[in-house]
This record gives C-alpha cells, sequence and structure tokens, in this order.
C-alpha cells in the first residue's frame, strides 16, 4: 500500500486528488504545511509526497536533502501556475501535477512509486511455479531471502508476497542497503534522536519503525557491513530497535524480506557474511531465474512495458510486429527485465506507424567476456617467449594520462554501457556498489556528466 502525504487543505482540488488516491489503494495523510509535513516525514515517513504550488516546494525539498529523508515530491496546482511549476522542479521536484486531477495520471504516479500494482507479468511456466510458491507462503510470518541476478525483480516479487500476506493493509517498506553508506545507513535503519550526530536536527523514525505492523524489504543486503548486519540480526531476535542517541528500546512488528544478487552462502564461506544471520534470513528462500531462462515471459512483458510507456508519454498504443518480438526472444537479457523495460522505453519513443517494427528495437550490447581463470603452472620448460607489445595505437590513447583519468573514463563508459544501472556496473567493473557510489559522487562534483539510473524520474519508476 503506497503512502501518499498531501501536503495543503482538502476541501477543493486537492480533496478530490486525495479521493482518488485512496480509491486506488494509497493509505493518504494530509498536512497543512512543509513544516508539518517535515515532522510527519520523520516520525511515520511517506513513499510520495503531493504538494499545493502555494506552498514553499524548494524549501521543502532542501530540508529533505539537509536530513537524507528520500522521497519524491510532485507539485501540483493549475496550469496558470506555470513559473511556480517551473520553480519547484528546478528546486528538484519529480513533476508536476496539474490541477483538476485526472485520475489515470494520479494513478499511473501510484503505481510508479510501488512497482506493478497489478503484480508481476508473466507467461512462463518457470515463473508461474515460483508465484504460486510465493503466495503458499505469504501468509506465513517467517522471513524470505529473495536472490536472483540484478534486474530480475526482486523488489517486485517481495510486493507481491506483501500483498497477498495478512500485514497487506500495513506499510511495506524498502531500503536499498547499498545506496548509503554505513554511518547513514544506521541511521535510515534504526532512527535517531535530536542531536544524535551533527545534523541531527529532529527525532527521526527508522525504516523499521516506519515498517511496524508490516513488511521491511532489505534489498541488496550482501552489500551490508558486518558490525550493521549484527545489530540487524538483534532486531530480528529481540523484536526490538534502539534508535541512535536513544535511551530505551522500541518493539516493534514487522515481517523481513531479504533479496539479494550474490550467493550469500559462498559470502559466509568467505567471512564477508555472518552466519547466523544468513541462517535467520534464509528460512525460506525463493529464486528468481534470469529472464534468458523464462523465454516465455518477454513477449508478455514488452507487450506489457510498450502500454505502460505509451500511455505515460501520451503516445498511441502500439502491439510489437513478429520481427520485433523475434528481435527480442534472441537476445540473452544480460540485464534482465530491467533492460527489457528500458529497450521497451526507447523503442515506443522511437516507433512511427501502426507497429512496434525491429528497427526501434536498441539492443543493449553485451558486456565485455569476463577474463578466464589462470591455468595451473606449467611444468618447467624452455622459457616462454616474450608477449607481443601492444598496438602503438592502444598505447597511444593511454601514455601521458593520469591513472585517475582512464579510471574515471572507464567507470563512466561502463556505466554509460549499463544505461545508468550502479549495480551491473559495478559487477562488470569487478567494485562494490558502494565503491561504485563513491565514485560518482566524486566526478558529479568535479562537473563531470554521470549517467542517471533508471527509474530516476516520475514516469516510469519514479523513486525506485
Amino acid at each position: 500500500m503506497t503512502r501518499l502525504l498531501i501536503i495543503g487543505a482538502l476541501d477543493a482540488e486537492l480533496g478530490q486528488a486525495a479521493r482518488i488516491a485512496a480509491a486506488r489503494g494509497a493509505r493518504v495523510a494530509q498536512a497543512d504545511g512543509p513544516a508539518a509535513a517535515l515532522a510527519r516525514l520523520r516520525s511515520d515517513g511517506a513513499d510520495l509526497v503531493l504538494c499545493d504550488l502555494a506552498h514553499d516546494i524548494p524549501w521543502l525539498i532542501e530540508r529533505l536533502a539537509a536530513e537524507r529523508i528520500a522521497c519524491p515530491v510532485i507539485a501540483c496546482g493549475r496550469d496558470a501556475d506555470a513559473a511556480a511549476a517551473i520553480r519547484a522542479i528546478r528546486a528538484g521536484a519529480k513533476e508536476f501535477l496539474p490541477l483538476p486531477p485526472e485520475a489515470e495520471l494520479i494513478a499511473a504516479m501510484l503505481q510508479a512509486v510501488a512497482g506493478e500494482g497489478e503484480g508481476p507479468v508473466h507467461r512462463d511456466p518457470a515463473m508461474g511455479a515460483l508465484l504460486a510458491r510465493a503466495e503458499a507462503l505469504a501468509r506465513a510470518e517467517a522471513s524470505v531471502l529473495i536472490t536472483g541476478e540484478s534486474g530480475t525483480g526482486k523488489e517486485v516479487l517481495a510486493r507481491f508476497l506483501h500483498a497477498h500476506s495478512r500485514r497487506a493493509r500495513g506499510p511495506f517498506v524498502a531500503l536499498n542497503c547499498a545506496a548509503l553508506p554505513e554511518s547513514l545507513l544506521e541511521s535510515e535503519l534504526f532512527g535517531h534522536e535530536k542531536g544524535a550526530f551533527s545534523g541531527a536536527v529532529a527525532s527521526r523514525k527508522g525504516k523499521f519503525e516506519q515498517a511496524d505492523g508490516g513488511t521491511l524489504l532489505l534489498d541488496e543486503i550482501g552489500e551490508m557491513d558486518p558490525r550493521l548486519q549484527a545489530k540487524i540480526l538483534r532486531v530480528i531476535q529481540e523484536r526490538e530497535v534502539d534508535r541512535l542517541g536513544g535511551g530505551a528500546p522500541m518493539k516493534v512488528d514487522v515481517r523481513l524480506l531479504a533479496a539479494t544478487n550474490r550467493d550469500l552462502a559462498a559470502e559466509v564461506r568467505a567471512g564477508r557474511f555472518r552466519e547466523d544471520l544468513y541462517f535467520r534470513l534464509n528460512v525460506v528462500a525463493l529464486h528468481i531465474p534470469p529472464l534468458r531462462d523464462r523465454p516465455g515471459d518477454i513477449a508478455a512483458l514488452a507487450a506489457h512495458f510498450a502500454r505502460r510507456f505509451a500511455e505515460a508519454n501520451g503516445l498511441p498504443v502500439r502491439a510489437l510486429s513478429p520481427a520485433a518480438e523475434a528481435t527480442l526472444l534472441a537476445h540473452p537479457w544480460p540485464g534482465n527485465v530491467r533492460e527489457l523495460e528500458n529497450t521497451l522505453h526507447r523503442a515506443v519513443l522511437l516507433a512511427d506507424g501502426a507497429w512496434i517494427g525491429p528497427e526501434a528495437i536498441e539492443l543493449t550490447p553485451l558486456p565485455p567476456a569476463r577474463p578466464a581463470a589462470e591455468p595451473p603452472p606449467a611444468a618447467p620448460g624452455p622459457a616462454p617467449a616474450a608477449a607481443p607489445a601492444p598496438a602503438a595505437g592502444a598505447v597511444s590513447a593511454l601514455v601521458g594520462r593520469r591513472m585517475e583519468e582512464v579510471e574515471r573514463d572507464l567507470i563512466l563508459e561502463t556505466l554509460t554501457h549499463c544505461l545508468g544501472n550502479r549495480t551491473r556496473a559495478a559487477e562488470i567493473l569487478g567494485i562494490s556498489i558502494r565503491t561504485l557510489r563513491n565514485k560518482l559522487h566524486e566526478y558529479r562534483a568535479q562537473g563531470a556528466p554521470v549517467p542517471v539510473a533508471p527509474g530516476t524520474g516520475l514516469l516510469p519508476g519514479l523513486g525506485r
């Protein structure tokens, strides 16, 4: 259930927006102004904020950034308020919602925040069997470990579990454990009291408290620092959390889901993941097969994305031609459903005519092959011949450049190749996603253009 916070009076058109959102399944809260909204976000959180242009949206966005509250803000008002709308967008608002509101646009916004409200789109028997098992397990209270390659839809499956559980009317809260450095992640998880650290200007609930009575998804949990792993284990065991700077623990009632694209058993053997936490999380395991192993889903997902992106962009809904479908079916989809989603988004924008033809399908190039493992040492013998010198052109492209410049270009080109997908780029580069994010932060500060992550706009994938 999407948590929507509306800032402004509900006696006119904003009230109409609130009623539409509630009818679409959102849990709606209201605040009279940005200050009251900020206090509510500290205590209860939200998935989306809808703010009347009459209020100081730039101030609100600035405060959210200062307090590290990650929540997309939508400005709303009449079309005549164009100047105010532009100021709000420039300040960081994700989108502008014209009033009076259109029901379908509000529905699309809520769907973009919550993922696919219709549930996972599937046609392949392998995915059908997985969803049947997930639905059978959903009503249990046990922790579930969701595994699968990057882009397979682990959060979509987590939302499916929540929607079919006895906690469906409670909140669903998701946190990407790789998106924040350890110091910030601890505050996000457990909350903090005013003055607990520099910048803690007010008390704030963490994700465990925000998910009380519902479900908490810890995505990319394999990236979590071992010290925080110990704290997570304590929360699972004691059913209580300690805010940073707090004096007494607080009870929480949360069902925990965890997701990872790593082999956690191998991480345990390597000493990077706690064995006791692994067994606590892995009460039930659900593995999502990669898209190449469920080809029956490709056409169904492609048709779904084609319809969604056409509606979101105000374009006619076009079906895929047989030749376009054949092109999609022949591709191995290393980026899985996320790559397919990006491909169809481009195709919808490029298509011209009655069909989406193969000329509109721009497939992502395959990543470079991983180097093969080193062969075992050869038996003693004659010394091998010297390796041939690299081509002069290859040398000239590197000689004279600083190591930092070469590293920056490699990282940014890999990220561009991955359509902004941080997780996939980190895998190809052989670094942790936290290291990648730190590098990108440095490059932005230097003024370098950094490809945006998929789903940073409102339609599609707002806030995901």
